[in-house]
């Protein structure tokens, strides 16, 4: 969606759509708006609630089945577990989606791993597929003015047709940029130090655990330290996203910095950061 500063300005019902690496702070803005009137879509959060929920849930009752003092409790419905997933922690769907390696080690087996990636990449396209009708509960069932859509940061690796045209007919773009290498570097350690799920394209998956087996003289993705491995992709992972998000953002958004993110107080500096970018944009 493309619209001149006076049309925003005039636009009833805002919808938005942030787009940008975790932690650049598409969360940040969408909790300050949320308080000011705007429903807060996380897409993270409808995955772990939706999509992803049952799943989760039987990854736990499978441990929980190993003990037998809890197997019991669950053959005679004595207890019950639930997914406590939060828009501020993804633990959950983190939990689901686990670190590839070493089992001993807590990670998850290759195969199995793959299979949970193309299981969150179907909840994640399904939650994206969801914005529309969110957009319209969020004003008609609720009286949300606004509504902000707070995506996962691999919305870029999904690579299905129609999702991102879905999101630019229905809302206006918001491409959060990292603009310097200090930037990066923060972004990367909060990254690494409070993870959260990730999802890999395949041919990206084959082509850096073949670098990574090389690199580290493995032979096997079983013998790998999950930790290692996940802090080591990640900043690979975070350059190899910086051409997919500008593609988007080319044609159907509007960029801005994470720095001038970071200097949004409130409502009113949110409308003149978009402003600045609309503007920037026909330039």
């Amino acid at each position: 969606m493309k619209l001149s500063v006076q049309e925003f300005r005039d636009w009833e019902h805002k919808s938005i759509t942030l787009l940008g690496m975790s932690g650049v702070g598409k969360t940040h803005l969408s909790t300050l708006l949320r308080k000011k009137g705007w429903f807060h879509y996380s897409g993270d959060y409808r995955i772990g609630t939706r999509y992803l929920d049952e799943p989760i849930l039987d990854l736990i009752k499978q441990q929980a089945m190993q003990v037998p003092f809890l197997r019991d409790l669950l053959r005679n419905d004595w207890i019950y577990i639930r997914n406590n997933i939060k828009v501020d922690d993804l633990g959950p769907v983190l939990s689901f989606v686990g670190k590839l390696g070493n089992p001993e080690r807590g990670g998850v087996p290759l195969d199995e791993f793959v299979s949970r990636q193309a299981a969150y990449r179907e909840a994640e396209i399904a939650a994206m597929r969801d914005v529309p009708e969110f957009i319209r509960k969020a004003r008609e069932i609720y009286g949300y003015p606004h509504f902000v859509n707070d995506v996962g940061g691999s919305l870029c690796e999904l690579e299905e047709p129609g999702v991102i045209d879905l999101l630019a007919k229905h809302s206006l773009i918001l491409y959060i940029q990292v603009t310097n290498a200090a930037e990066e570097q923060k972004l990367i350690e909060r990254a690494q130090s409070d993870p959260k799920p990730l999802y890999y394209r395949p041919e990206f998956l084959r082509e850096q655990l073949a670098v990574y087996l090389q690199e580290k003289g493995l032979g096997f993705a079983a013998e790998i330290e999950p930790n290692d491995f996940t802090r080591w992709v990640f900043p690979r992972l975070f350059h190899s996203r910086i051409p997919r998000y500008e593609a988007i953002a080319r044609p159907h958004g509007y960029t801005v910095t994470s720095e001038e993110v970071a200097k949004v107080r409130d409502e009113a500096d949110f409308m003149a950061l978009m402003e600045t970018a609309i503007t920037r944009n026909a330039a």
